[in-house]
This record gives C-alpha cells, sequence and structure tokens, in this order.
C-alpha cells in the first residue's frame, strides 16, 4: 500500500525544468495526495511555473515578500507543513528545496514519526540532506531524461558531468556495510545492504553515479562478487554480494588478528 506523501516545493528555489520527472521520482515513494508550490507568483522569475502546476495539479501559494533579505516562503512552508503534520491524514512528507532552513523541519516531522524526503541540488548543504530519510539530487532526475529523449551535444556534456565518480571512499563505505549485514561466510543480501546504506547516507543513490539500479554499480566494481540465489520456492532471484578477500581487508577481520597477536 502506498503511503500518503505531503509534497511541498520551495518555488525560490528550485528550477522549474524538470518537474515532470521530479513528481515521477516522487510517486515511486507513495501517493502525492497534497501538493504545494510557495512563492511570491509577482515576480517573473516563478512565471516558468506557471503552465506545468496545471500539467501536475500542484497548487501554487502565494507568499509576499515582507522584508527584503528575509525568505517568507520557508516561514510559510514550515507553518503549513506543521498544520498538515497535526490535521491532515499524510504518512510522509516530501520537502522539495536546496535550502538548509529546512533542517530542523524534517527534524521534526521525523521525530512524530513521518517518512522525509528530500529533493534538491547538489549545493544542498549536508545538514539538511541527513536531516532526511533519502535525499535525491535534481541533477539526477536531469540525466535520465537525457537519456530517455533525443538532447543536444552540449545537453549531453551537461549530464555528464553531473555523474559522479566512484572513489575509494565510496568503496569503503560499501565494503564496511557489507561487513555489518554479511553471515559467517561474508555473503550480504543486497537488498539489506542497500536498506543500511540509505540510514546511514541518506543521499546515497546508484544513479549518482551513472547506474540505474544498486547491482550494476556493485557489479562494476572489481572489489565486489556478487551471488544469484533462488529464493526457498524456487521463483525469485535473490542477489547476495561479498567481499573479495583479494581486494579488500574487512575491519573486523583485521581486528581479530590484533586481538590474537595481543594474546600470543
Amino acid at each position: 500500500m502506498d503511503i500518503k506523501l505531503a509534497v511541498l516545493i520551495d518555488g525560490d528555489n528550485i528550477p522549474s525544468a524538470y518537474v515532470k520527472e521530479m513528481m515521477e521520482e516522487i510517486a515511486k515513494y507513495g501517493n502525492p495526495t497534497i501538493k504545494r508550490i510557495y512563492g511570491d507568483w509577482t515576480k517573473p522569475h516563478l512565471s516558468k511555473w506557471k503552465n506545468m502546476l496545471l500539467e501536475n495539479a500542484i497548487t501554487p501559494i502565494q507568499q509576499y515578500g515582507y522584508t527584503v533579505g528575509k525568505n517568507a516562503t520557508d516561514s510559510a512552508m514550515i507553518i503549513d507543513a506543521m498544520d498538515i503534520l497535526y490535521t491532515a491524514k499524510v504518512d510522509g512528507f516530501c520537502i522539495v528545496s536546496s535550502d538548509s532552513d529546512f533542517t530542523r523541519l524534517a527534524t521534526r516531522l521525523r521525530e512524530a514519526g513521518m517518512k522525509v524526503y528530500g529533493i534538491g541540488e547538489k549545493k544542498t548543504p549536508n545538514p539538511f540532506i541527513v536531516a532526511c530519510d533519502k535525499f535525491i539530487y535534481i541533477e539526477i532526475l536531469k540525466n535520465q531524461s537525457s537519456d530517455e529523449e533525443v538532447v543536444s551535444t552540449e545537453e549531453s556534456k551537461t549530464a555528464k558531468s553531473n555523474v559522479d565518480k566512484i572513489t575509494q571512499k565510496e568503496i569503503k563505505f560499501i565494503a564496511a556495510t557489507i561487513e555489518d549485514v554479511a553471515d559467517e561466510d561474508g555473503w550480504a543480501f543486497l537488498g539489506d545492504v542497500g536498506g543500511l546504506m540509505q540510514k546511514k547516507q541518506p543521499n546515497f543513490d546508484s544513479r549518482n553515479y551513472g547506474f540505474q539500479k544498486l547491482t550494476p554499480l556493485i557489479k562494476s566494481l572489481k572489489e565486489f562478487e556478487i551471488d544469484r540465489r533462488e529464493d526457498s520456492k524456487g521463483h525469485f532471484k535473490l542477489i547476495y554480494v561479498r567481499i573479495k578477500e583479494a581486494q579488500i581487508k574487512p575491519k573486523k577481520q583485521t581486528r581479530n588478528k590484533r586481538k590474537l597477536i595481543s594474546k600470543t
């Protein structure tokens, strides 16, 4: 059963070009029963949103900037979020912004038992990212759109530049997570690995590195090996992953060796 989501968009802080892809992404996590976007609609820079609001059934909320230098949009979103929390029947929130001002809001909603998804640009400050259950970079959605449509050479270059390279930092992170859930033989169910990685780093997404799923990302790395197994009824293939001993020395094994050396 899909969870009901309240989608609150900071119109002053998010580009309108990929709103369709953004709403399709949100639908993967639940049913967006409330969809609102906040901004001063008398300002010309929000004019690009207007047609898209009708196409995606998003309700615009007018918020005047009463004081120069103060973001009234943020305050309006926070007030509405708390009203929805206590009066509407939703199971979670999707906060669409790259602004760290929503860090406390995300934390408060999670304290109330809500699922919180964040969507923003890669410039989003880390405190807001880690305050969410999951954070999706809008650049990922741009890459997907570029893959699915015929685009110019310039757009293709932009899409490729948005893909991060996998470094030793990411490899060590994956290896450490595999260790956390692995059995005595070192094998870990990939679904458990992915779930724990998401809890550790809400912004970890295989699409950041050019892979649509976690399985092909793991397969592309020489440090790991994959085993496909049938379930007890022989209906589904379960994917397990293990660290190749020749590539990475697990921390737990290293610690155990140190203990044995100190005892002898």
